[in-house]
């Protein structure tokens, strides 16, 4: 089926890519600048991620995110683990290794950006990307070549809006 007023596109005429720097579990502490490890990815994992509860104190080099970022793990134990991506939503948050990052342009909602990069094809079409036998990879290079379909910015911010409503009505059940 043809969605003809949605546009297609590859990632990289829509976005730029950057790589989270140096962290490791042993560089956390009590309290310190928010960190976003690649494992929460997969232990902690949500569309859009706005607040983290692991803190480290900020070393040369370190990759502040700006808002509005997507995060997709550079590494994981299968194919399927590593084809998942978040939105950091929050600014100010320290970006650790193993994190590629994309920095799509203004008429991409990050949200929908990674909700379509954790579901459906995309995520079939990143997981075929992942390389590797006991510990796969994926790099930023794998992700610039993916095609993007998307629709206006409304639109994405609509869909977007309606699954972080979801998430935060399962979140809260969760609690019960």
């Amino acid at each position: 089926m043809k969605i003809s007023n949605w546009e297609h596109r590859k990632l990289a005429t829509i976005a730029t890519f950057a790589k989270g720097r140096g962290y490791s579990k042993n560089d956390l502490t009590d309290r310190g600048t928010p960190l976003i490890l690649y494992g929460r990815l997969y232990t902690n994992y949500s569309s859009a991620i706005e607040t983290v509860d692991t803190y480290a104190k900020p070393l040369i080099g370190s990759v502040y995110s700006k808002g509005g970022e997507v995060i997709v793990p550079a590494s994981g134990e299968t194919a399927e683990d590593i084809a998942r991506a978040s939105a950091v939503i929050s600014k100010g948050f320290l970006l650790g290794g193993d994190l590629n990052i994309i920095n799509p342009n203004s008429e991409i909602d990050p949200v929908f950006l990674a909700l379509q990069l954790s579901n459906g094809y995309l995520k079939k079409e990143l997981a075929s990307k992942a390389q590797g036998k006991s510990v796969v990879h994926i790099h930023n290079s794998d992700l610039e070549n993916l095609q993007i379909i998307y629709p206006s910015l409304v639109e994405q911010m609509k869909v977007s809006t309606c699954i972080r409503m979801f998430d935060h009505l399962i979140t809260l059940h969760q609690r019960k």
